[in-house]
């Protein structure tokens, strides 16, 4: 990760580098995205990484009281050595522990409490990662902004959103069974 002072890069959340594309777009404390993000390494497993390019797009919610902190918690990962696996720690640490990121009701409860500061805190502490420096980046909003962009250019509009070849498919939900996602990959 690069200084306050020098470039730094976010590293694409992809996976994969087949043909047909995948994309996802999760709420990192939604029950449902993190339903689906439970399923996308046996997807890309069981589709193939050589069949299927997979890409998580990040799609903050407002109701979900802390997501633009914990969204950019995801991407300050991303600008990290380890890159796109240590945004998928994050993504990971948080979907674990969800109960400890979204207050009762979206607006109730203890959680009330913490700042974003605390917040940061706990998801270095359920990621193993220190982020607290790649969060303070300047320019880190710019990838938040390119994030919630693509999301707006493709009408998305709740999270987990599911597109394949750049269409969205509303039947889809993260409910699925991992092999009806992979038959929908395969045009099956």
């Amino acid at each position: 990760m690069a200084d306050k002072n020098t470039a730094w890069r976010a590293d694409p959340l992809t996976w994969g580098h087949g043909p047909k594309v995948f994309e996802v777009f999760l709420e990192p404390t939604c029950p449902f995205s993190a339903k689906a993000f439970g399923k996308l390494d046996e997807t890309l497993q069981s589709a193939g990484a050589d069949r299927i390019t997979l890409r998580i797009w990040l799609h903050s919610q407002p109701w979900h009281l802390f997501s633009g902190v914990i969204t950019r918690c995801v991407l300050a990962a991303s600008t990290l050595g380890a890159g796109k696996d240590a945004a998928r720690k994050v993504l990971a640490g948080v979907a674990n522990h969800r109960d400890q990121y979204e207050p009762a009701d979206h607006c109730s409860g203890p959680l009330l409490d913490l700042s974003p500061a605390d917040v940061i805190a706990r998801v270095e502490d359920h990621s193993g990662l220190k982020l607290a420096e790649a969060y303070a980046l300047p320019t880190l909003d710019r990838e938040v902004k390119r994030h919630t962009k693509y999301a707006r250019q493709n009408g998305i509009h709740v999270s987990p959103t599911f597109m394949i070849d750049g269409l969205v498919q509303g039947d889809m939900s993260s409910g699925d069974a991992v092999s009806a996602w992979v038959a929908r990959l395969s045009g099956n």
